[in-house]
């Protein structure tokens, strides 16, 4: 029988950014940031609880700055340490770049910092606000650790691992989640508990060192010539030899107290597989669900989720794919003219070091076909499918040194149909909305709701653009009983919001929607035989063909009848999709009404309370006018209506 962990954890739902901002504000003494997307949100969060006078875990009121670039934050962060002070800082894409000089700096002077990185594709072929690995590899040579989140889970746990093995070893630390798909993404999560915080990383005056104090000088930062600098840029391996084993050390006191584990590397299903993928982030976790369904098939197929990039685990690498015969090592970036892309490099690195029988390394007699592959370039969706052709690539004799996968290139694999790594029972909902509308903050609502009051698994969140207010937007919650683990968008969906007017001549708002589905659309049509023939005759003839129900409800004049604001209006279209949500789904039905709206209106006070306690109440009355109006036309009312133009 196992035993209970002293600090299980405190249940909630939040993103990566909430779990980062959660640790930090508790355990640092000050943060200097430049806001960048997508790591914007941590700098806000932390922001605003300097805004309110909030003190870390020893009583110190907490310090924020934010200059006038990320290098000048890097650079204020560096003060703030060489004083002796616990820091932070967030950024992402240029800003971590544009930081470079200042990297290697903090580095030299051994300053235990951790900077929360939103993982962001740079600009070498157009501007791209999303997810990719080239920001955070175009900085790996600068001396600091980096650690690697797969969810939002991760993201705070390593930053306390992070912090920890930072102090012990004066080593500066990278906590690195990609870029909105886990930085923005609401999922169940445990938040760790202000009391293991403070006994796991310790009051910063017992573990940090003012530089800047006259009694006890030190030599930081100097000018040296040809007789000096080699000796001391050679003699920081005395540092930087101790990461490895105090990184581990870090993990096991956290998996010890928490009963969350954690590795340089996460193995899983690899104790027989014959072929294997190597990545980074939240793409491994996708590539689990599609293990568990070839495994069910008699495939021996496994993954590799490098958790740890620096210092780099080559010969855990190279132990864990020993009896492998193939091995695609996947990578969120592309760089052509070196010989390999990053990841790939470091892994043929560590199996060349086992094949020579170097020190610490095992034995390996023959090294596995490594086939390297770009995914997810600016968030670029990557679906179950396209990770179930890796492993039929791998299972072939036909294949290429490089592939790309989500795309259509002569370098792509064709993606596998039919496979659905949803847990069994899950409800999925797409949204498609107009930017401003406020259904982003309605679909974290909805996810809250559903976790707290129904005790439901969640995961919510949206499809971002660049663009601007108006234009159209999507969003995406699944529902479930266990863990979701899939990151990408949903292709099998049981409900479809379309609050944009337009979505039928933009795009086909019922792609993907089931037998038996909902759809809901906002309409000022008095009746149900003008939302009928509001609709293009062939969404008119998939939803005949699919027994599909539709709702339908004016939100806007809702919204303008209720808020007392103008500025709110167009916002509280999407908090009335709330109640909507509720009136159509199963999971409302077995809950007394003054319950479910008692456990709403905390949620509309977590994301609205600042507003007011006025715009809280509006906001309830939004949600309760969409459950009570929402106009429903069943399936088999449909057949009376004309299908034709």
């Amino acid at each position: 029988m196992m035993m209970a962990v002293r600090y299980p954890g405190i249940p909630t739902t939040t993103d990566g950014s909430g779990q980062v901002v959660h640790v930090e504000t508790h355990i640092t003494e000050g943060s200097a940031a430049y806001p960048i997307t997508p790591s914007t949100s941590m700098g806000v969060g932390y922001g605003n609880a300097y805004s309110n006078g909030v003190k870390n875990l020893w009583g110190t009121k907490l310090a924020f700055l934010e200059p006038e670039s990320e290098h000048s934050s890097a650079s204020a962060a560096e003060g703030f340490a060489v004083a002796g002070g616990r820091v932070t800082n967030f950024t992402s894409g240029q800003g971590l770049i544009l930081m470079k000089e200042v990297l290697y700096v903090i580095s030299g002077k051994r300053l235990p910092i951790v900077f929360h990185i939103g993982s962001r594709a740079m600009t070498s072929q157009s501007l791209n606000v999303h997810a990719g690995h080239d920001d955070i590899m175009g900085v790996s040579d600068v001396g600091w650790g980096i650690l690697f989140a797969r969810n939002a889970q991760e993201a705070g746990d390593l930053a306390l691992i992070a912090r920890k093995t930072a102090e012990v070893t004066s080593t500066p630390f990278f906590n690195v989640q990609d870029g909105f798909l886990t930085t923005h993404t609401i999922e169940n999560t445990l938040l760790c508990e202000p009391e293991f915080m403070k006994e796991y990383i310790g009051d910063p005056a017992d573990h940090l060192r003012n530089m800047m104090d006259p009694y006890n000088p030190v030599m930081t930062g100097v000018v040296q010539n040809q007789d000096s600098y080699m000796k001391g840029k050679i003699a920081q391996r005395y540092f930087t030899d101790t990461v490895k084993p105090a990184l581990l050390d870090s993990m096991a006191q956290f998996t010890e107290a928490t009963g969350r584990p954690y590795g340089l590397i996460d193995c899983y299903q690899m104790e027989d597989a014959e072929v294997c993928i190597i990545g980074i982030g939240s793409m491994i976790e996708t590539t689990t669900t599609v293990i568990d369904d070839l495994r069910a098939e008699g495939r021996k197929v496994g993954c590799i989720h490098v958790t740890c990039y620096r210092p780099f685990p080559g010969a855990e690498l190279a132990a864990a794919v020993a009896n492998c015969k193939a091995v695609a090592v996947l990578e969120r970036m592309d760089d052509p003219m070196a010989e390999s892309n990053p990841l790939t490099a470091e892994f043929k690195a560590g199996l060349a070091d086992a094949m020579q029988g170097m020190p610490g390394f095992p034995a390996l007699e023959k090294m596995p076909t490594i086939h390297s592959g770009s995914y997810g370039l600016g968030s670029r969706d990557i679906t179950s499918g396209d990770i179930a052709a890796i492993y039929d690539l791998l299972e072939s004799d036909a294949a290429p040194r490089y592939f790309c996968i989500g795309i259509n290139h002569p370098t792509a694999l064709a993606p596998v149909s039919g496979l659905d790594g949803r847990p069994e029972g899950s409800f999925s909902m797409r949204g498609h909305s107009v930017g401003g509308f406020g259904s982003v903050t309605t679909n974290k609502i909805i996810a809250t709701v559903s976790a707290d009051l129904f005790g439901k698994t969640v995961q919510a969140f949206p499809k971002y653009g660049s663009e601007k207010k108006g234009l159209p937007t999507n969003f995406f919650l699944t529902i479930a009983d266990e863990r979701i683990k899939i990151h990408h968008e949903l292709d099998i969906l049981d409900f479809i919001a379309v609050q944009d007017v337009h979505a039928f001549e933009t795009s086909n708002p019922l792609k993907g929607l089931r037998e038996g589905g909902t759809i809901f659309l906002q309409s000022t049509a008095k009746t149900d035989e003008e939302v009928w023939q509001g609709l293009p005759v062939a969404a008119r003839q998939t939803i005949l063909e699919n027994n599909i129900r539709i709702l339908y409800l004016d939100t806007a004049k809702i919204a303008r009848e209720v808020s007392s604001s103008v500025d709110l209006i167009v916002r509280m279209q999407g908090i009335i999709l709330l109640g909507i949500f509720l009136r159509s789904t199963p999971f409302a039905s077995q809950t007394p009404e003054v319950e479910l709206y008692s456990s709403i209106e905390d949620s509309l006070r977590k994301y609205f309370g600042k507003r007011g306690e006025k715009v809280v109440q509006e906001n309830l009355t939004c949600v309760k006018r969409g459950y009570a109006e929402v106009n429903i036309i069943q399936p088999e009312d449909a057949p009376s209506m004309e299908v034709s133009a």
